[in-house]
């Protein structure tokens, strides 16, 4: 099985719509595929219909913007249930953030004499949970400021940068927390990469698992041979799932095809099996896993 289990549609950030993120990792030849939106459920349904059509295994996901002593950590959630209320309302302190900080973003932008409006990133986002800065960089992609939206990170909106406005994050162990009482499990994304941990050894992990981490995704493209062999490592002896993936965006970011890195089969029934045990500890009602023909039925 070709298992994939980070990516991203309209939703947040992503270039496709749901089904379309769904349809294409169908064409990709995958045969599992999680959607992984930020801080929100929004694309679950319109996925999960896609992958009935298609016939691909469809796990429903969110990646959460959190922050652990002061670095941003960015925690994949698979499974749970996000009108759990802790849960709940940290999704809703984190997408209001990511909506306050684009009006001060577009200001700056203007200061240093780039012609840009609120109705440009509304343009950009095609109806997304949060405005944000991949949409403020969309829009200026748009306007021809910039090439990609890489370039409008490394210009203008990465962090020191002359547009960089900073926002709300949820706290990373009460948010762990928050994911297991929602009946969920949670992953951190790329975690000697960007949105990571600052290289986090094995005792963080080890206290990070205690409290209820379930994994570290290991095969990303922030991740060279070294960093995926030690983290690896690092996985087996704490007992963390290690999952692989593509942390697709559609044209959204280059280099990140989906399928470009997989999760081990093995891994992938680990991580479900405590999803499954989560869910039957919690009191939430959880969504399910649409199942295509390789991997199974409902």
């Amino acid at each position: 099985m070709r298992i994939d289990l980070h990516t991203h549609s309209r939703a947040s950030d992503g270039t496709d719509t749901p089904a379309g993120l769904v349809r294409a990792a169908a064409r990709a030849g995958l045969d599992v595929v999680a959607i992984t939106d930020h801080d929100t459920a929004d694309g679950w349904a319109e996925a999960a219909a896609a992958a009935e059509e298609v016939g691909i295994t469809l796990v429903p996901g969110m990646e959460i913007s959190t922050i652990h002593h002061g670095r941003s950590v960015h925690l994949l959630a698979y499974l749970p249930d996000p009108t759990s209320p802790a849960l709940a309302a940290e999704l809703t302190q984190v997408l209001a953030g990511r909506e306050s900080r684009v009006p001060e973003m577009l200001d700056r932008l203007r200061r240093l004499g780039i012609d840009i409006s609120a109705d440009d990133v509304r343009a950009a986002s095609h109806g997304a949970a949060a405005t944000g800065r991949p949409h403020v960089a969309d829009a200026l992609v748009t306007l021809g400021v910039v090439g990609d939206r890489t370039e409008a990170f490394d210009r203008y909106l990465g962090a020191g940068r002359s547009a960089y406005v900073n926002r709300y994050a949820a706290p990373l162990e009460g948010t762990i927390r928050a994911v297991t009482e929602a009946g969920g499990v949670s992953v951190i994304a790329h975690p000697w990469g960007r949105g990571g941990l600052g290289r986090p050894d094995e005792a963080t992990l080890t206290h990070l698992h205690a409290v209820g981490l379930a994994g570290i995704e290991v095969d990303h493209q922030d991740h060279d041979a070294a960093a995926r062999s030690r983290l690896r490592a690092l996985a087996r002896d704490i007992g963390l799932v290690a999952t692989g993936s593509s942390d697709y965006h559609g044209d959204g970011k280059v280099d990140h095809d989906l399928g470009c890195n997989t999760t081990d089969p093995g891994e992938y029934e680990r991580l479900m099996a405590l999803a499954a045990d989560a869910g039957v500890r919690s009191d939430r009602v959880p969504p399910v896993v649409t199942y295509g023909p390789a991997t199974g039925s409902a």
